[in-house]
């Protein structure tokens, strides 16, 4: 009777944790990360009797976790997918909402500019034509300086992910690292019974830190795992763990750097932080705001240099030359902003270097390194954005020197340099923060041209003279004025008189003509053929006095003793030649190498960070789905299914009620043999 009795009370323990075990599952259906649990029945060492093996009842063998690795990795690695894209597309679609804005954008500030100036070079006398002017170049400034604000407010904002997502990764590590401790400690494990409920946590850790960074996880000895970066870096070993952080960039203090604190050292790990949240992040900074930070620069740049030199060979209402209509793109201390030394630079630090803008029609969009090796003295410059080395070469002694590259010069001026030292070089750095409108009143604003041309009343011939083509005031070699424009309000070296002559009545076709001028000019003279369109002066800023800054052009046939004159264009008030250069620039090609127009780099500048927020959303919902099915997959395994956690529970109350009746038959044949001795 005691076996039968041993036999149904195995039973009712038994499957007494089979259901605590079904219930356990069905009440963490919704658990993150459990794993469903199902109890190993195994039959107990029976007796051994002459007519054979009696069986002794039921053994729960272990409470077994339902779990497949390699879909637990695939998950893993589905989230570290998804947490980037995620992280990159959220950043983008918000630069992109800002830039593609009709309010917020560009576009429109623009636009309205150049229509006022097309509407004051129909009235340029207009004082409200003009006031309008003032007011849409301010505009253009506010949006200017606004976006750029929107940008370092972004950058902020990625900077503050940034520190509350590694933050969180250090609680999750010392959570692993816990975890790790609690299972090798864990009763049991010895016999391989695992602790499930730890393993299950462990896990769901292991997936929380995947969607901010992607880990390697190995498994080691006493059911441990060890975690580190894709490239071996350590993270958790064993019950330690490292612990990130970020500080400001040694390259460049407005952006933060990924660190890693192990063992007492702090490495820079801001390389190896590679797909997560904290990899999407690092990904939007380097591939869509910094370049946007220079493109929208180079912009402000090429509008700056382009009106500013257009207006400043202009004439005002009052007759002086127009001065800036923006800031001056090249003035000291925006070239020196232009260039940030490496916080990693070894002493005495002291290096001096500038950036001028050259050309800011040839003004790439971008940002170099210029490093040195050697003695200090040779140097390499590389394109941050392909790694390639642009310009190599040695500084001369002492250093003062030039390196020059398309649109810009980075200026040495002195200092010293060691192997090693390295320098952030952007030449579109805070131009559209630092953009502003120099220009007060309507009265300074150039719409005239300062020079004009007459014919003279005497004159038979069919010639007739353009009004000429203002090229500069200012020599592009001393930035000082010209000797035509060093006296306010008239040509110094001038008036020029143009006259014709025949100096051979043999040769009738062949004529003269004589430019004279006021000392130092230097009067010139020369043949031409009857009926040929004749330039007057140079283009070329090195052909001595033949450059006067400005160009005429002469067409039809002059005749012997016909003279033209060129003079300061005094009392041009209605005068609007540059107010219509002005206008035109709008329309005309003035960056990236003469092939695109303002509006036209804008719409560059939008559609790279649109295209990049299209291919970022496919991105996400593909790296969704995979993430889904991954879940899905590991669901099927692990998940729990309250239909078959029901059907169990029927079935264990089954056997449980059953062996119950084991007890009670035992118990009734215990009593039919007590009556049979009474």
């Amino acid at each position: 009777m005691a076996g039968l009795i041993g036999i149904g009370l195995t039973g009712i323990l038994g499957h007494q944790s089979a259901l605590n075990t079904t219930g356990n599952n069905i009440t963490n259906a919704n658990t993150p990360g459990y794993s469903r649990q199902e109890v190993v029945f195994e039959t107990q060492p029976g007796q051994r009797t002459g007519a054979g093996t009696i069986g002794k009842g039921v053994n729960v063998a272990d409470i077994r976790r339902l779990a497949n690795e390699f879909l637990v990795q695939q998950v893993r690695e589905d989230s570290t997918l998804t947490g980037e894209q995620q992280a990159l597309n959220s950043e983008l679609s918000r630069l992109d909402n800002l830039l593609g804005g009709e309010t917020t954008g560009l576009n429109n500030a623009l636009n309205n500019f150049f229509a006022s100036l097309q509407n004051a070079a129909e009235d340029p006398a207009s004082l409200p034509q003009r006031q309008l002017v003032l007011s849409e170049a301010q505009q253009v400034v506010n949006r200017f300086q606004a976006l750029s604000q929107e940008f370092v407010q972004q950058r902020e904002s990625v900077k503050t992910q940034m520190q509350q997502g590694v933050k969180d990764a250090n609680t999750l590590l010392n959570s692993i690292a816990d975890l790790n401790l609690a299972i090798s400690e864990s009763p049991g494990l010895a016999q391989g019974r695992m602790p499930n409920e730890l393993l299950d946590k462990r896990d769901e850790k292991l997936r929380q830190l995947s969607e901010l960074v992607n880990i390697r996880v190995t498994e080691t000895e006493g059911s441990q795992v060890n975690v580190s970066l894709a490239n071996g870096l350590s993270l958790v070993v064993g019950n330690n763990a490292a612990q990130f952080g970020t500080r400001s960039s040694s390259e460049d203090p407005t952006r933060l750097e990924f660190t890693l604190t192990n063992g007492g050292r702090i490495l820079s790990v801001d390389e190896q932080i590679n797909g997560g949240k904290l990899g999407g992040l690092r990904r939007f900074d380097n591939e869509a705001l910094k370049p946007a930070f220079d493109e929208l620069g180079r912009i402000a740049i090429g509008l700056s240099a382009s009106v500013n030199q257009q207006h400043e060979i202009g004439m005002d209402l009052e007759g002086d030359l127009g001065g800036l209509f923006f800031n001056d793109v090249n003035n000291l201390a925006a070239q020196r902003s232009r260039v940030v030394a490496n916080a990693n630079n070894q002493l005495p630090k002291d290096g001096q270097l500038a950036v001028e803008i050259t050309d800011s029609t040839m003004l790439p969009a971008g940002s170099w390194t210029l490093q040195f090796s050697g003695d200090g003295r040779s140097f390499e410059l590389i394109d941050k954005a392909t790694g390639e080395i642009v310009n190599q070469g040695r500084l001369p002694n002492p250093v003062q020197s030039e390196i020059s590259m398309p649109g810009f010069n980075i200026r040495v001026e002195g200092g010293t340099f060691n192997a090693g030292d390295k320098y952030l070089i952007q030449p579109s750095r805070n131009a559209a923060e630092s953009m502003a409108l120099q220009v007060n009143r309507e009265e300074d604003l150039a719409f005239a041209s300062p020079v004009r041309a007459t014919t003279g009343g005497q004159n038979v011939g069919t010639a007739r003279i353009d009004q000429g083509t203002m090229l500069n005031v200012r020599s592009p070699f001393t930035g000082s004025l010209l000797p035509a424009f060093q006296t306010a309000g008239e040509l110094a070296n001038g008036p020029f008189t143009i006259s014709f002559a025949v100096p051979n009545p043999a040769n009738p076709e062949s004529m003269t003509y004589t430019v004279s001028g006021s000392s130092p000019f230097v009067d010139i003279t020369k043949s031409f053929t009857r009926g040929d369109p004749i330039t007057f002066f140079s283009n070329d800023p090195a052909a001595g006095g033949e450059y006067q800054g400005f160009q005429f052009k002469l067409t039809g046939e002059p005749a012997p003793g016909d003279t033209f004159q060129i003079i300061y264009n005094s009392n041009g008030v209605s005068d609007n030649r540059n107010a219509e250069r002005l206008a035109a620039l709008g329309t005309a090609n003035t960056l990236n190498g003469k092939s695109q127009s303002f509006t036209e780099g804008y719409a560059g500048l939008v559609e790279d960070i649109g295209v990049k927020t299209r291919q970022s959303q496919f991105d996400l919902d593909a790296g969704k789905t995979l993430l889904e099915q991954s879940t899905a997959q590991r669901e099927s395994v692990s998940g729990v299914n309250l239909d078959e956690e029901a059907g169990k529970l029927i079935q264990y109350q089954a056997a449980y009620n059953a062996s119950a009746q084991v007890i009670s038959v035992a118990q009734d044949l215990f009593n039919t043999l007590l009556q049979t001795f009474r």
